[in-house]
């Protein structure tokens, strides 16, 4: 079942160099009790994307066409800001920002900043809320006189920690990950990744998981959708982007990865994704594609369905 649906979402930011198209026509589902992976380079449009599906996106950006479907009826982008305050952002939908450290704020205690969640959107008392907020920090992983504590006196992991207990105090249908595992060491990202997959299996929540990082997508996503220059060029489940990817930015994403188990030659992409305010005509990945042809620099290509739920944007395919 259908839990959120993204059509054709367009978010634009309005510079004085001109408009940035940072997401250009974005369509994925997430099913109820799945977790989607969102994959690509820095300055792909993942966060954006993110951002736009609760309404969140800083100025001067703004969605400015699509639909986001919340149970296959609620559109998301028409909602106004007091009613996606209301209804949808934290108690339907909450998100695990990037950088636990920028996110939290310095000044107040970890305990405050999590009843003010509970307080405002769940109508609690204080000493409600603070019952709850310990318990939501126990929950995951955390004592909980951590209440008493301010960020900084938290390592990187246990802020994260913190946070994803922020992200659950509403008991959320969807969670969104924003790179939850930068600048974590590899222990802590193993300890983050197996704690998200904990509170899935016991919360039956959806979860959309966005990083560049391929390793953290493989151990947690059902389904992946792999994202350039604000479009996604393939999507598909997890096994099929791994073992049989079609669209030659995945392959070179995934070459570009060391593998244990066999001796394979590491490749990498050439050139820099392009600028989102004068992009290329056509394909926007022509220009670093060894297997582009001249019909990728002139028309956009269109999306092609090469498996039952695989589906990729490639003129090799078109």
């Amino acid at each position: 079942m259908v839990l959120l649906d993204v059509r054709n979402l367009r978010t634009y930011f309005f510079t004085f160099r001109g408009v940035v198209k940072a997401v250009d026509g974005v369509s994925f589902k997430v099913e109820k009790g799945k977790t989607f992976g969102l994959a690509g380079e820095s300055g792909c449009g993942k966060s954006t994307t993110a951002y736009s599906i609760i309404k969140l996106v800083p100025p001067p950006g703004r969605i400015v066409g699509g639909q986001i479907l919340l149970d296959g009826k609620t559109d998301i982008v028409k909602m106004s800001e007091e009613e996606v305050r209301r209804k949808v952002r934290w108690k339907r939908i909450s998100m695990v920002f990037q950088g636990a450290m920028n996110a939290l704020n310095p000044v107040y205690t970890i305990g405050k900043q999590i009843c003010e969640v509970l307080t405002y959107h769940a109508g609690m008392t204080k000493h409600e809320a603070l019952e709850r907020a310990k318990e939501l920090l126990k929950m995951v992983g955390l004592e909980p006189d951590i209440v008493k504590r301010y960020p900084h006196e938290l390592s990187g992991g246990m802020k994260q920690r913190a946070f994803i207990a922020m992200a659950l105090a509403l008991n959320p249908d969807l969670i969104i990950c924003d790179e939850p595992t930068t600048a974590l060491d590899v222990v802590v990202q193993a300890q983050i990744l197996n704690l998200l997959k904990q509170l899935q299996e016991k919360f039956k929540m959806s979860i959309i998981i966005i990083t560049h990082d391929l390793g953290v997508i493989a151990e947690l996503a059902d389904d992946i959708a792999i994202m350039y220059a604000g479009k996604i060029v393939e999507k598909a489940p997890s096994e099929k982007i791994f073992l049989e990817p079609a669209h030659p930015y995945t392959r070179g994403l995934i070459s570009s990865v060391p593998r244990l188990t066999k001796r394979v030659e590491i490749t990498w992409i050439p050139g820099l994704p392009p600028d989102l305010a004068n992009p290329p005509s056509g394909c926007r990945f022509h220009p670093r594609c060894k297997e582009a042809m001249d019909i990728c620099k002139k028309e956009e290509p269109p999306i092609v369905k090469i498996g039952p739920d695989h589906e990729v944007a490639c003129w090799l395919y078109g």
